[in-house]
C-alpha cells in the first residue's frame, strides 16, 4: 500500500500544480508540448518513487518520422503509466469516456486529443471516436490503445474490439504491437495495493515489428496479425527479452 501511496503523492503534489500552470499557458500559445511533457515527466517520476523498475525492449521496431497505432495487453491498472512515458513524441489515448470529466486532468486530456469511448456505444459513437482518433493521427500524434477493452483476469488476450482496426484501414498507419510483462503480480486486478517487487521484479515494456494495413486483405486478417505476434511475444520467457 505504501508504493500506491508514494505513488499518488507524487501524481497530486505535481501533477495539480503542472496541470494550473501548464493548461493555460498551452492555451496561450497553442500548443500543448509543453504540458504533455510535464505531465509524461510526472507519470515516470510517479512510477519511480513507486518502486518500479521499468525496462524497454524493441524501440528499434518503431518506425521513424511516422504517427503509428500502438496496441498493448492490459493485465493491471499501472499498464498506462507503466507506457505512456516509454511512447517516444506524443501519443493520444483511447480512454473511458468518465475519465475525461475529472477536473484538470480532462481538460488536459481533450488538450493532448485523447479520444473518449463509451462502453456499449453506437455505431455514431464509434464512428466519431475513429474520426477524433484519425484527427489525432493527422496532426502527428501517435494513438495508444488496449484493444482488449478491459483488463485481462489471467494474462491472456480477451477479445479484440474493432476500433483501433478500422481506424489503421482508415488512415493507413502502421500498428506497432506492444507487450507489457510485470505489471499483473505488481497491481493485481480489483486491488489499489502495489508491490513493486513482485513477480519478476521489473514492468518490461516491448515493442513489437510494425505491421502494416495496406499487407492484408481484410480489417479481420489485420486483428488476426496483430493478435498472433502479441500471444507469440507473452508466450516467450521474460528472461529472453532483451534491453534496448
Amino acid at each position: 500500500m505504501f508504493a500506491a501511496l508514494r505513488m499518488l503523492f507524487v501524481f497530486v503534489l505535481l501533477g495539480a500544480p503542472a496541470a494550473l500552470v501548464g493548461i493555460p499557458w498551452s492555451a496561450l500559445r497553442g500548443n500543448f508540448r509543453t504540458m504533455y511533457r510535464w505531465g509524461m515527466g510526472v507519470i515516470r517520476l510517479g512510477v519511480r518513487f513507486g518502486g518500479i523498475r521499468v525496462r524497454v525492449t524493441g524501440t528499434e521496431n518503431i518506425p521513424p518520422g511516422e504517427s503509428c497505432i500502438f496496441l498493448s495487453n492490459h493485465v493491471s491498472n499501472l499498464d498506462p503509466p507503466v507506457l505512456l512515458p516509454v511512447i517516444p513524441g506524443m501519443t493520444s489515448v483511447f480512454l473511458k469516456k468518465s475519465l475525461m470529466k475529472i477536473p484538470l486532468l480532462g481538460t488536459a486530456m481533450r488538450m493532448g486529443k485523447f479520444v473518449p469511448v463509451s462502453r456499449g456505444h453506437s455505431r455514431e459513437e464509434a464512428q466519431k471516436s475513429v474520426e477524433a482518433a484519425a484527427d489525432a493521427l493527422h496532426s502527428g500524434l501517435h494513438i495508444t490503445i488496449f484493444p482488449e477493452g478491459t483488463r485481462s483476469p489471467d494474462g491472456n488476450l480477451l477479445p479484440f474490439k474493432k476500433g483501433a482496426f478500422f481506424l489503421a484501414a482508415e488512415t493507413g498507419a502502421p500498428m506497432v504491437p506492444i507487450v507489457i510483462y510485470g505489471t499483473a503480480a505488481m497491481m493485481r486486478k480489483g486491488s489499489l495495493k502495489v508491490y513493486p517487487k513482485a513477480g519478476i521484479g521489473e514492468a518490461v515494456v516491448r515493442f513489437l515489428p510494425p505491421i502494416h494495413p495496406a499487407d492484408y486483405a481484410s480489417k479481420e486478417e489485420l486483428m488476426d496479425a496483430v493478435r498472433s505476434a502479441m500471444e507469440r511475444a507473452l508466450a516467450e520467457p521474460v528472461s529472453s527479452v532483451s534491453a534496448s
